[in-house]
This record gives structure tokens, sequence and C-alpha cells, in this order.
């Protein structure tokens, strides 16, 4: 039983942002103290990537683990309301995410994804950022 009201709960969601998302913000700011310069939801790209780093044929997705269905990550719990609702909607966003990535490859894009957990806090997320700004200009995961 969800321990707020229907309309608390409307609410709740509706703040949720799909763009510029503190995750966001942090990866944007870290590739542009790095030297790197992008765009930023790019419409005519499947998907409408996060990040779009022309010179480098490189795109990036900055994902919310609960939204994205990170499996693995303690971020992701599903909720104990409205169950089968929660689970179409996350698998249809996994399905999409999927076939974007596919398209986007098709079309000569590297495509890398990092996940909210990964940038959360600490040196972790340093480390993250680091292995991201390689991998975009190397071409290759540290």
């Amino acid at each position: 039983m969800d321990k707020l009201t229907k309309e608390e709960r409307s609410r709740t969601m509706k703040a949720i942002k799909g763009k510029d998302t503190k995750p966001e913000k942090v990866v944007r700011s870290y590739l542009f103290s790095r030297g790197l310069r992008y765009r930023k939801n790019v419409s005519s790209l499947p998907g409408t990537p996060d990040i779009v780093l022309k010179k480098w044929k490189c795109v990036i997705f900055v994902n919310g683990c609960f939204w994205h269905g990170h499996l693995s990550c303690p971020l992701f719990t599903l909720p104990k309301s409205n169950v089968s609702f929660w689970q179409n909607k996350i698998e249809r966003n996994i399905n999409r995410d999927r076939e974007n990535t596919i398209l986007l490859e098709q079309s000569g894009w590297r495509v890398i994804t990092v996940w909210e957990c990964e940038i959360r806090n600490g040196k972790d997320s340093r480390t993250r950022l680091d292995d991201l700004y390689l991998e975009i200009t190397t071409g290759s995961t540290p």
C-alpha cells in the first residue's frame, strides 16, 4: 500500500523532470571542464540523447536507475503498489532504450550509458567520470 495519498503521489510524480536532471548536469559540467563541447537533447537522433558529442560521433544517455530499470542497482526498487503497471512501464523503457541504441549504432554513433548510481557521490563518481572521458576520447572502455 502506498504511504502517500493519490493526490500527493500525483504531485510527486509530476515534479520529476525528464531533462536537465542533477546527474545530467554533473556529467555535462565535468565534460565541459575537460574541454569537450556537446549538444543537449538532440531530438533528430533516436531516443533524444542527453549529450551528443558530434566531433567524437558519440552520444551519452544519463539514465535514472529507477526509470530505466537498472536491475542490479540498490536505487532500483519496484513499487509495492500497482506492480503490474510499473513492471510494464519499466520493461517498455528498457526495450525502447535497447531499440534506440541499436538504431544509433547502425547509424555509426557510439552509445555510452551513464547510470545515476555511478555518479551519485564520492570518489567512485570521479573515477566513472574520468573513465567516461577516456571512453569518449579514445573510443575504448577503460
